[in-house]
């Protein structure tokens, strides 16, 4: 299966012509020509099946075939708001593994204790990108730009509010408390944690102080369990 990703595709084109990079790829790299079927995705649920109708390696025209949409959506709405890492690469392959096994949204958040005050969008949008294509997910994760903390708090979320932290205290089991086909917004600290005044903030704010496990566990593997708790106990 040869996969595009095609965002400014509609259901309703009857015809797609491919950037001059993936052209590029799909003539020059994977040999494609006349005839041969592909698949597209659009980001927001579209999965499209072509066929190449001119194997031009800058500009290679695709007839659609058939459309399905909502492909494979998911029976929930999960956002994780992250703290960015020290080492970028870490949260790379957090987004990369929470991408292939689902997630709707994440936000870069920049606490007290933020060792990375900034992270580069476009490029970890690149990784999102690759493990939709390569997870065969036809919904693109919305990655938003770093904000402080406490702007998160106050912006409105219709759903269940959870904060995960290593700070002493009663803390609930995330597999008693969700509510299934549900929206869940998850907050992960940075390596130095989540601070006292943040916890307080946070608890405040409507959100509930959650475990994830007995294990004392890294930024992006917190993040990870959290997404992958969320999806198993999701699953149909």
């Amino acid at each position: 299966m040869h996969l595009f990703y095609t965002p400014d595709l509609q259901p309703t084109h009857p015809q797609y012509f491919l950037s001059e990079e993936e052209s590029k790829h799909a003539i020059r790299v994977l040999r494609l020509e006349i005839g041969d079927e592909v698949q597209l995705i659009d980001g927001k649920g579209g999965f499209y099946n072509a066929a190449i109708h001119d194997a031009h390696p800058k500009r290679t025209i695709l007839n659609i075939t058939a459309v399905t949409p909502e492909f494979n959506k998911s029976n929930h709405y999960l956002h994780i708001a992250v703290a960015p890492t020290k080492n970028i690469e870490r949260l790379e392959w957090f987004l990369e593994k929470a991408t292939e096994i689902g997630i709707d949204e994440v936000s870069l958040i920049i606490t007290q204790r933020s060792e990375r005050k900034e992270a580069k969008v476009d490029r970890l949008n690149k990784i999102i990108t690759a493990a939709i294509k390569q997870s065969l997910k036809a919904y693109h994760p919305v990655l938003n730009e770093a904000v402080r903390l406490n702007q998160l708090l106050t912006t409105p979320f219709d759903g269940q509010k959870f904060i995960a932290h290593c700070e002493p205290g009663e803390k609930l089991d995330l597999r008693k408390e969700i509510i299934p086909g549900g929206s869940y917004l998850i907050l992960i600290g940075p390596e130095g944690d989540f601070s006292p005044a943040e916890i307080e903030l946070a608890s405040e704010n409507g959100f509930k102080p959650i475990t994830l496990g007995q294990a004392r566990l890294r930024t992006e593997t917190a993040a990870l369990e959290a997404c992958f708790e969320i999806n198993f106990l999701n699953r149909p």
